[in-house]
């Protein structure tokens, strides 16, 4: 593996460009970490979008790239079009978050805890199960925002350790959400980048993600199978659903979508437009409901609330500094120095390491680029192996991914004491062998 020589002025601009995506990125971790969100008067926004648009905004103004190459690269109508991808991911999460407003979760995870009776391995095991299968149909960041807080309240009414099983939801919808192409943003924009259809990337997938799931719950048990042997001294409230109709109403919109999905490639038709047409259809028989007994559309209302909107200008920053340091030869370099020998090992650990200084939605972006530097006989194993890497790689520490400071947020408001050694710890004695396992098998799985 040695690197291609460059011309001295081509090295100064490309230290330039990679001081300021690294200073970029550095200031968007901290930011997330001590200062999360910004205020301005009564408008309250993230940090870390701001930080990513900022860091974009310096590159353009410095000329570092033309605007209409930019321009261009975000509307051009291929797979690696951001906005598709955008489209995709923030439609999945808005069916799911539909659900999530009429208490589906909720009433599932409810059942799971009174089926478990006062056992806490049974509930332990049910937990991780209704948790992973979730996770595939939906999405991994959706399941940990309904979850985490639900588990917080029952632990402490059941007087039991949540810690287990907060750890156990966690690191199964990071390790499951690689079953499908829809389970995670990472997924979708690499994936669809190099254009995995869903049933392609499903047949390749399901094993490197059943022999990783196996493995992350077996660790789990391991490690907390000592604080499970008291029995549970609560009990589980009751949850009740309110509005069956709308309910099934979403559970149908997000059954057909993703089985469209999965016919997607032999139909003819983009996944960003199926997804699209069901939130719309979704939006459509919601309003017919409501309006049919004259009341107004919350659940609707709240969706494009917490729709992850911020995502947007996130995702498209990086991808404007990713095209920076493609025209500038980092990646390129990046993609020499990894080389192509044991490529699904060097990419799903430098994939996994590199999650976790930048997060793992830029590293997807970043990486995106980098792999065009391989050869084609590897290239598949490059793209699974790094999003083994994106997933697996978001419960080494909390900056892995979003989703790990927003669960270390609600942690926090609940009392729970869980800092970065703690998630450190995890990360080690469970995100490891767990990424050894699936990206050996995906190595051998793509031979």
């Amino acid at each position: 593996m040695n690197f291609i020589p460059l011309q001295p002025k081509k090295n100064i601009v490309m230290a330039l460009t990679l001081t300021i995506f690294i200073l970029t990125c550095a200031v968007m971790i901290l930011g997330v970490l001590f200062f999360p969100k910004l205020k301005i008067g009564k408008l309250q926004m993230g940090s870390y979008w701001v930080v990513a648009l900022a860091g974009a905004s310096l590159l353009l103004l410095t000329g570092q790239v033309d605007t209409g190459t930019v321009f261009r690269s975000i509307i051009r109508d291929d797979a690696i079009n951001p906005l598709k991808i955008l489209v995709l991911f923030i439609s999945m999460t808005i069916l799911s978050i539909y659900l999530d407003e009429l208490g589906f979760f909720r009433y599932l995870a409810n059942k799971t805890l009174r089926r478990a009776g006062k056992n806490q391995a049974k509930l332990f095991v049910y937990l991780y199960l209704i948790v992973s299968v979730l996770t595939v149909f939906t999405s991994n960041d959706v399941i940990i925002l309904s979850f985490t807080p639900f588990i917080c309240y029952f632990a402490k009414n059941a007087k039991i350790n949540a810690l287990p099983y907060l750890a156990a939801e966690f690191v199964a919808a990071n390790t499951w959400s690689m079953a499908l192409i829809i389970g995670n943003p990472t997924n979708i924009y690499l994936g669809t980048s190099y254009g995995i259809g869903f049933v392609d990337y499903l047949a390749t997938m399901w094993l490197p993600t059943l022999a990783a799931g196996l493995t992350a719950f077996v660790m789990l048990y391991l490690s907390s199978r000592k604080q499970l042997r008291t029995p549970i001294e609560g009990e589980a409230e009751e949850v009740v659903i309110k509005d069956p109709l709308s309910l099934w109403v979403g559970i149908i919109h997000l059954a057909v979508c993703t089985v469209t999905l999965a016919l997607s490639s032999y139909i003819g038709v983009e996944m960003w437009l199926v997804s699209a047409l069901a939130v719309l259809s979704l939006a459509f028989w919601c309003l017919v409901i409501d309006l049919s007994r004259r009341h107004i559309p919350d659940e609707l209302v709240a969706c494009m609330k917490r729709a992850p909107w911020q995502l947007i200008p996130f995702v498209l920053s990086m991808f404007v500094m990713t095209i920076v340091l493609n025209e500038k030869g980092v990646t390129a370099a990046i993609g020499t120095w990894l080389g192509n020998e044991y490529t699904a090992l060097r990419y799903g650990l430098s994939s996994f390491v590199a999650a976790n200084i930048v997060n793992n939605i830029p590293m997807s972006v970043l990486f995106c680029s980098v792999m065009q530097s391989c050869d084609a006989t590897v290239l598949p194993q490059a793209v699974y192996a790094t999003i083994i890497g994106s997933n697996i790689g978001a419960f080494l520490t909390p900056i892995g991914a979003l989703a790990g400071i927003m669960w270390s947020s609600i942690l926090n408001e609940h009392g729970l004491k869980f800092g970065y050694l703690d998630f450190l710890k995890i990360g080690v004695t469970i995100a490891l062998p767990t990424l050894l396992v699936a990206v050996l098998l995906i190595g051998a799985v793509i031979s």
